[in-house]
């Protein structure tokens, strides 16, 4: 373990983090908030903690193993979070405690979307804009961006990809080189984010919110600007499908979109047999959901049903957590059903949460083989994805991922019920915060902020385990980790 050169690139990555804290500060100057001492103070802190990490150990440059990169990514993420507190723990406004901070980080950086402030509206423009830039810093993966400027520092990337990036199929590269895959999907997030700004600003919103909403959106996020998140814009209907468009866009393998672009031709996302899932799933769920909403007359006419039925949909299949409603009101078991959606998620290689698409599909098609297998014994029956056979290893591997997330799951579960939280209040928590989808149900449809602190660290937990897919996590606390 080359634990010197993870604390020198521990400090380079905070001392990059530092320059997070200007855009709030530049915001903050720009409308006079209160909050521009607590970004200074903010920026001061993290570059010299960056700085006092790196300085003893700046010489140190060795290549790092597997091993190591799970630990920086892990030490980081964690760290990031907690030094993501910081602006909220300074300034005046809101005033909150530091458990509540470190909530709100955790959720903002993991593109969670949980929230424990309520009077958003009423918060400084900067608070709300940070909320935001920390969600789109953590829906690309600070290591994806740190992957492209690592060789210049003469770090090698390799390893930190592996740990960072989600999916079954880790090893996959869509460029030759670890540099140019992580310049690529930058590049193609920070288009999506261009372009969604630009929509949401023609559809309404002002340039402030349509930054902000853009910055979560495509994050997959769900962090507003508002109490009433997507709500606030209820009389803008062309809000909720430019909302829809890009939530349904950056749910997609970011690999996917880059090679439609560079061959031009969309036919490469009809080929691909997780797209087609994703799209079946969701377009099934936004059926039920909306002929249930008009069916039980929870809007006036079909096109409200259609439009709210389709944007929560869309919103909690991706795991992107706004709302233009309080779903978790609506009847019957539709607030359970939109909640399931959520274990599925996003495609792998999107900024998106839940088991991932591609997972939930090999998991079907392996239950669909063990029941031919009864009727035919004797018979060999590969699994397919494809067209191509899938490798029993990489089965084997979402086996263990599904049973990982499971136990994971209940212990969670246990312990938030052992706080005094009733069972659906606990159930959709943990399922909202390790899907990194946000609002659950219950005491935690709408904020966190009832909750005990023992249950919101135990959540930001659940977040982080989400975030990094479990066992870029997990086995941290294996002995044959730290062994020799």
């Amino acid at each position: 373990m080359h634990l010197l050169v993870i604390q020198r690139i521990l400090g380079i990555l905070l001392m990059v983090f530092s320059l997070a804290m200007l855009p709030p500060l530049f915001v903050s100057f720009l409308y006079l908030n209160i909050t521009f001492e607590a970004f200074f103070y903010s920026f001061a802190i993290i570059l010299i903690s960056g700085i006092v990490l790196w300085l003893p150990v700046k010489n140190q440059k060795q290549e790092l193993r597997v091993r190591d990169g799970f630990l920086v990514v892990a030490l980081f993420w964690t760290t990031l979070s907690l030094f993501g507190a910081i602006p909220f723990i300074l300034s005046p406004d809101p005033s909150i405690s530091i458990t509540d901070a470190i909530f709100e980080s955790f959720s903002g950086l993991t593109t969670t979307g949980s929230t424990v402030l309520t009077g958003i509206d009423y918060l400084p423009e900067s608070i709300r804009f940070y909320r935001q830039q920390l969600q789109w810093l953590g829906g690309m993966g600070i290591i994806v961006l740190a992957v492209a400027i690592m060789p210049m520092l003469g770090i090698g990337g390799m390893q930190l990809y592996r740990a960072e990036t989600p999916g079954p199929v880790k090893d996959t590269k869509i460029t030759p080189r670890i540099t140019e895959t992580a310049k690529a999907l930058w590049y193609i997030y920070l288009s999506l984010t261009v372009l969604c700004a630009l929509g949401y600003w023609l559809g309404g919103m002002s340039l402030f919110d349509a930054i902000g909403h853009s910055f979560s959106t495509v994050a997959i996020g769900g962090f507003s600007t508002h109490d009433a998140s997507m709500g606030y814009y209820i009389d803008k209907p062309m809000v909720e499908v430019v909302a829809i468009i890009f939530m349904f866009l950056s749910g997609i393998n970011f690999a996917l979109h880059f090679t439609a672009w560079r061959h031009r031709s969309p036919v490469y996302y009809l080929l691909d047999s997780e797209f087609r899932a994703y799209v079946v799933i969701l377009l099934l769920v936004a059926l039920i959901t909306v002929f249930y909403l008009y069916n039980e007359n929870v809007f006036p006419g079909f096109d409200r049903a259609l439009l709210h039925g389709v944007f929560q949909t869309v919103s909690i299949g991706t795991t992107s957590g706004f709302t233009t409603h309080q779903y978790h009101l609506w009847p019957g078991f539709l607030p359970v059903l939109l909640l399931f959606v959520s274990f599925v998620g996003a495609c792998a290689w999107s900024t998106g949460g839940g088991m991932k698409v591609i997972r939930f599909l090999l998991l079907i098609k392996q239950g669909m083989r063990e029941i031919t297998r009864i009727i035919h014994p004797n018979a060999v029956i590969p699994i397919k994805l494809g067209g191509k056979p899938v490798s029993p290893r990489i089965i084997d591997a979402i086996w263990g991922f599904f049973s990982a997330y499971v136990a994971v799951f209940a212990i969670m579960l246990l312990i938030l019920m052992m706080t005094g939280l009733d069972q659906v209040t606990a159930f959709s928590a943990v399922a909202a915060t390790i899907n990194n989808l946000g609002p659950g149900l219950g005491e935690v449809g709408v904020t966190y902020a009832s909750l005990t602190n023992t249950a919101k660290w135990i959540l930001c937990f659940s977040m982080l385990l989400g975030r990094l897919e479990i066992f870029t996590l997990l086995v941290l606390l294996t002995p044959a980790f730290w062994r020799r």
